[in-house]
């Protein structure tokens, strides 16, 4: 085995490529991975995120379709051959961006679909006849039903993250999926992390496989330093904007455990003075695009995200993550601090502990095999406070709004709230509204309306035998048209 690129002998527009983008020494997975699917075997790679992985699937088989290159316009002589599958958009975006890079160079074709967006483009890409298709599970049934993507010639399969793709929720679209495909295929599975039922799962869909795992199963990055802070819930925000100025940081990812509070945060912290973006899974395609567009330019300070950004997403030079909420996965902890420490940087990884999470805590502790000490934060003097007017606690607005002020009013607090200079002041009772009601009409004063009714005799259909209704005074008269 070799740890340069330049020893691998791939095609010149491949080694073209790879130079270009200076690619000159092999990771781990990169060196055990590639000469092994080059020779055509069954892979399940588990690596740290962040260590090279789609370059250890992409380049050996884009190599192995040199074969197939050809430089006709038809679709027919241009079938999906290669398809990689993973978990979420963001993913297969980058993915399909490497692979594109990979391939300038060649005859070979590539696109992505997933979900989110209009079908139209991604199905004009598809009918153009594409050799590598990267893609979501979802999206991707959309497009087999809809005839618009043929996978009868497809032979290899990659399942990036794999973990995840096999876990609940995929592992019904991606049987679906796998019933398209030809039975004699090269099955490829890489990860950050496997778990004893993912192995079991992935034995049955591969072939007598070599197993690659560079370093020990679940392990964290050893240049990331990771810190866990004893920190009031009430309290995390103001201690992120300490670690923030301590540390000088001018960029982090900030993860949260569900959408609704990832939003909020984002609306929080922009407030605080901060360039912030959310991402979650309630946000378009778009908005999520744009986002980590915006991340990536440094054009924002903090992505504010839940889990949907924990796996593969590859931002250089991202000096810091967050864990604001502690991930109720523990294997989620490994993806999410991932995210920093990147081929080789340094990186800082901060988990606030607020005292019911210490089961999710303990989680992580078993999972990563290293014991947790919860370090306290001490807060500076003018360091801001949650609800002191300059960083708001939503829980206390609306709490304190429900107990009888406004929400503006309950930025500040109660015994202020009288001094508060938009109070307006009460407007002036009028008297007359405090009188009790008095009748002007005499105590036995028949009421007008039955006196009216009474000197208009009315003829009626109705039996003398029946009781007549007891009259009851109507606010308007109703007419009924014959």
């Amino acid at each position: 085995m070799t740890s340069s690129f330049s020893n691998l002998s791939l095609a010149e527009p491949l080694a073209r490529a790879v130079a270009e983008m200076g690619y000159e020494t092999m990771t781990p997975i990169q060196e055990q991975a590639i000469p092994v699917v080059l020779q055509g075997k069954d892979v399940m790679g588990a690596a740290q995120t962040g260590t090279g992985k789609t370059a250890a699937f992409s380049l050996p088989l884009l190599q192995r379709m040199m074969k197939h290159e050809n430089a006709s316009t038809s679709p027919a002589r241009h079938p999906v051959r290669a398809l990689v599958l993973l978990p979420t958009r963001e993913l297969a975006v980058q993915v399909a961006q490497q692979v594109e890079l990979y391939a300038k160079y060649t005859n070979l074709r590539s696109t992505v679909v997933f979900g989110g967006m209009d079908m139209k483009p991604q199905t004009a890409e598809l009918k153009k006849g594409v050799e590598v298709l990267v893609a979501t599970p979802g999206r991707l049934l959309d497009h087999i039903e809809a005839k618009n993507a043929v996978l009868n010639q497809v032979e290899y399969v990659v399942l990036d993250e794999a973990d995840r793709m096999l876990d609940i929720g995929f592992l019904p679209d991606l049987q679906r999926i796998l019933s398209y495909l030809p039975k004699q295929r090269i099955t490829l599975l890489f990860s950050a992390t496997f778990s004893p039922e993912i192995k079991r799962l992935a034995s049955s869909y591969l072939q007598d496989p070599v197993t690659i795992e560079v370093a020990r199963s679940n392990a964290t990055a050893s240049t990331v330093e990771q810190h866990f802070y004893s920190v009031g819930a009430d309290d995390k925000r103001r201690a992120l904007h300490q670690i923030l100025k301590e540390r000088g940081m001018k960029q982090a990812f900030v993860f949260v455990n569900s959408k609704l509070g990832c939003a909020r945060l984002a609306r929080s912290l922009e407030r605080e003075g901060l360039k912030t973006a959310a991402l979650h899974g309630d946000k378009s395609q778009d908005e999520r695009l744009k986002a980590l567009d915006a991340f990536k330019k440094g054009e924002v300070d903090l992505l504010v995200c839940t889990d949907v950004a924990a796996r593969g997403l590859d931002i250089k030079d991202v000096p810091a993550v967050f864990n604001f909420d502690v991930p109720f996965n523990a294997e989620d902890y490994v993806h999410r601090i991932g995210r920093t420490g990147r081929a080789g940087a340094s990186g800082l990884a901060v988990s606030f502990v607020s005292p019911s999470d210490q089961r999710l805590v303990a989680d992580i502790e078993k999972l990563i095999k290293t014991k947790i000490e919860l370090e306290p934060i001490e807060f500076e003097e003018n360091s801001p406070r949650a609800g002191d007017g300059r960083i708001n606690d939503g829980r206390r607005m609306y709490r304190d709004a429900e107990d009888g002020g406004s929400p503006r009013e309950a930025r500040a607090p109660r015994e202020r709230r009288e001094h508060l200079p938009h109070r307006q002041p009460a407007a002036p009772r009028d008297p007359f509204f405090d009188q009790p009601y008095e009748s002007t009409a005499a105590p036995d004063a028949q009421p007008a309306w039955e006196a009216a009714a009474k000197a208009t005799p009315v003829r009626s259909s109705v039996s003398a035998n029946i009781k007549p209704k007891k009259k009851v005074a109507a606010l308007f008269k109703t007419t009924v048209n014959t």
